[in-house]
């Protein structure tokens, strides 16, 4: 499976990203690539570097080669995507790369956490 986006793919999921913003009023980022250190850490880390932005945002940290998927939730958004959600959205996600389709997964994952956020508001 690939691990980086063509030009067309990433603005898919930018756009993804924009609709997924717009409704839920959470903030969403995307990483792909290899973590530095464990996954889970690293993952947390990118979701701090959002500073002030943190609570209310939500990252998906993918790495392809690693097989590994981490969804990472601020304070405020937790309340809107309780960690059972994310789980079922990951399964999804998870399938559609196996499966060979990186941003099939990735559109699908940020559509379903933004429709269960906006569900729970």
């Amino acid at each position: 499976m690939p691990t980086t986006l063509t030009t067309a793919q990433a603005d898919d999921l930018r756009r993804a990203i924009e609709t997924a913003e717009r409704r839920s009023r959470l903030r969403f980022g995307v990483y792909l690539g290899p973590p530095v250190g464990s996954r889970r850490h690293f993952a947390e880390k990118l979701h701090a570097a959002l500073g002030d932005e943190a609570a209310d945002s939500v990252v998906v940290f993918v790495d392809v080669h690693g097989r590994a998927l981490e969804i990472v939730t601020g304070e405020t958004a937790r309340r809107r995507l309780p960690d059972g959600s994310c789980r079922l959205v990951g399964m999804s996600m998870a399938t559609a790369f196996s499966a060979g389709d990186l941003i099939g997964g990735l559109l699908y994952g940020v559509t379903a956490l933004a429709d269960h956020a906006v569900a729970r508001r």
